[in-house]
This record gives structure tokens, sequence and C-alpha cells, in this order.
């Protein structure tokens, strides 16, 4: 079996592990837990790594040059490696991101839209669970519910920053940090489609005038030519 046709036969239970650990994460971030329910969700969490870690194993068996596709995947080493980092395993939703991208259809449009869409949202989702899980708890922290956490998202992605609200930990910094540069990126794409589409209906309108323009003179040809072709006619049976 070669790499290929291994990535397209686990992507998509790839991707629906992805979403049922940003559910898991989600529980465990913004709900009170009891000590039972913790520890089930914990062992589903550790069942979902194992499956990474699987996927991990194979396509590092499977490339032909090993270490430079490590090089290429050094975070999902990351993330088997250090899994007591919660906010870094958000990043297995990336494989959600491919999926997605690829269900976007053939016309670009229509998958720069479906990845636009979809990564923010999930961006901004994601970054908000990650600073509400290190926030949380800290004394001096401002971010102490989901709403707040989703509020101080929205407006780090856009690069508003009203400062009600702000990490003061440093992993709250870090994740901070990622965020602003993430969405700048986000932002950048948007407006790039944005443009593109713009051109494009502007092209199509341009080239609309012009194929009209272009059918009116072909019709006024064919007008000349037939009265032409009348008056030969009339010439030639008038008597000499």
């Amino acid at each position: 079996m070669t790499s290929e046709m291994w990535r397209a036969r686990t992507e998509w239970p790839l991707a629906g592990a992805a979403v049922l650990f940003l559910l898991i994460y989600s529980v465990q971030v913004i709900l009170p837990l009891s000590p039972a329910e913790s520890s089930l969700l914990a062992a589903v969490n550790w069942a979902i790594w194992a499956v990474f870690l699987l996927d991990f194993l194979v396509n590092f068996g499977l490339a032909e040059r090993q270490w430079r596709w490590l090089l290429r995947n050094l975070h999902e080493l990351l993330i088997l490696v250090l899994p007591m980092l919660r906010p870094l395993r958000l990043l297995r939703l990336l494989t959600l991101l491919r999926v997605l991208n690829r269900a976007g259809g053939d016309a670009l449009r229509g998958r720069l839209a479906l990845y636009v869409l979809t990564s923010s949202a999930i961006l901004s989702y994601a970054g908000a669970l990650a600073v509400l899980d290190v926030e949380q708890d800290t004394q001096e922290g401002n971010i102490l519910t989901i709403g707040d956490a989703l509020w101080w998202s929205l407006t780090t992605v856009t690069s508003v920053g009203y400062g009600d609200h702000f990490p003061v930990t440093v992993p709250g910094r870090l994740v901070a940090s990622g965020l602003m540069v993430l969405g700048i990126a986000v932002l950048g794409v948007v407006t790039a489609t944005v443009a593109s589409w713009l051109v494009e209906s502007v092209s199509a309108g341009s080239a609309d005038d012009s194929a009209a323009a272009v059918r009116q003179e072909l019709a006024a040809v064919r007008a000349q030519l037939a009265e032409l072709t009348d008056q030969l006619a009339a010439g030639r049976r008038a008597p000499d």
C-alpha cells in the first residue's frame, strides 16, 4: 500500500476523530464535570490519541523519504509526544480542514469560500477554547466564560482588539500570538477572494457588453449584404 492510498482511506475517519476530539475538548473546558465523567472523557481522548499515533506511524513507514516527511509533519509529532498540552492537540483539526477543502467542489470559488469560512470558524472557536482552558482558573484572569473567550477570539482574529479581555498567562499569550498570525492570513485570503470575485464579475459584464456589440455589428453587416445581393439580382434582371 502506498501513502496516497492510506491517506485516501483514512482521511474521513481521521476527520471524524478530529470532530469528536473537538466536542470532547469543548465539554471538558466549558462544563463542570464529575470525576467519573472526566475519567470517561479522558479515556476517549486517549483512544483518539492512539488513532492518530497509528496514522502517524503508518504514514512515516510508507513515506519514500521518511526524515523529510518527518520534518514536514513536526506538528503531528508534537501532538503525539506532548499529549499533556491540550491546546496543542487542536492542531488535529488540520485534518478536518483538508477534508472540507476537498469537499468544496471543483470550482475554485466554491472551494475557496468553503475553505475560508470553515477555517475562520474553526480557528476562532479553537482559539477561544484554548485560551479559556489556560485562563479560566487563573486568579488574575479576565477570560472566565466561553462567551468571554469567543468575544476575545473574534476581536483578535479580526485585528480589532478592544482590550476588554486579554490573556495574562504565558500559554494564553502564546495562543493569542498564534491566533493573531493566523487571523491575518485568513483575512488576507478573504480579501483576495472578494477582490477576485469582483474582478471576475466586472470582466464578465464587460465581456457580455462586447459580445452584444459584436452581435449588433454582425447583424448590420448581414443586412447590408442582403441589400447588396438584392440590388445585384435586380440589376441582372433589368433589360440592357
